[in-house]
């Protein structure tokens, strides 16, 4: 069984989501990076989404481009990202982590060559967001054939005949985009949430985790309420950002942020108990 799945099955058996936690590898600096990423599971992240470093990042906010160009800056690259699961595998063999990011650097580097070294270094999973179904035979299916799970975003406007065709090779778990929009520019309300998770439940047995717009403890709740995981990115890296000074790591860089991942998954793992009192 994948650690996505054990994780899943795990969470649902203590009847709660998951808190899925974004940060951008190798930001501010890749020591600082990994020292996030390590502190992250004990905060209360059930899943890492860890982004890969990328000049044009399409669809997210200020808050990760500026994260992306920070990291940039420090010389990460894809070979250091997956250098950076390695080394955080070392201690922590259970926790899942998806690369979420771009296809560009994953093609310069070599579909094969990255597959290889992604499902070596401990990656589970997969999220490029610039590749649609129709180009499943590029990345979604060498991946899956090499055991890593390739998960589908899923949006407001994607339609009932658009979801069967995303979904026919989506694996691990399903990404609903809940707002039309780059990240941390605006949030869905709980409504419209529950309303396409119900939805997409009809379409799917995989998890359904929300993001986008999700960013703070109670929002990541009314998700939990009603999904299988929340998501939460930009507030993160924002409240990282919010400690560097001149743009480097400070001493409270690493628990500031920890802190802020304590707050979120207090109130994902409080919200069904907190309905059901």
């Amino acid at each position: 069984m994948s650690r996505l799945n054990a994780t899943f099955q795990r969470l649902k058996s203590e009847d709660r989501a998951a808190l899925i936690t974004f940060v951008t590898s190798g930001d501010p600096d890749y020591d600082t990076s990994l020292a996030l990423l390590r502190g992250l599971p004990a905060a209360g992240a059930d899943i890492i989404e860890l982004g890969m470093a990328f000049t044009d990042p399409m669809a997210d906010g200020p808050a990760i481009q500026a994260a992306n160009l920070r990291a940039l800056a420090g010389g990460q690259t894809l070979a250091k990202t997956l250098k950076l699961v390695e080394a955080f595998r070392e201690t922590d063999p259970t926790t899942p982590i998806v690369l979420m990011g771009y296809y560009n650097p994953i093609h310069s580097m070599g579909v094969p060559a990255f597959l290889e070294r992604a499902k070596a270094v401990g990656v589970d999973g997969l999220i490029i967001v610039d590749l649609p179904a129709e180009e499943d035979g590029e990345l979604c299916l060498p991946s899956q054939a090499a055991g890593l799970d390739f998960i589908r975003l899923v949006t407001p406007t994607t339609d009932a005949y658009r979801l069967q065709t995303v979904m026919r090779n989506t694996r691990g778990f399903v990404y609903y985009v809940s707002i039309n929009g780059i990240t941390g520019a605006a949030s869905a309300t709980d409504q419209a949430i529950a309303d396409a998770v119900s939805r997409l439940r009809a379409a799917t047995d995989l998890p359904i985790a929300v993001g986008f717009g999700i960013r703070t403890p109670a929002a990541a709740a009314a998700v939990a309420r009603v999904a299988d995981a929340a998501v939460v990115g930009s507030s993160i890296v924002q409240c990282l950002a919010d400690s560097l000074k001149d743009g480097k790591a400070t001493p409270q860089t690493v628990p500031q942020t920890l802190a802020l991942v304590g707050d979120l998954a207090n109130g994902v793992r409080t919200a069904r108990a907190s309905v059901s009192a």
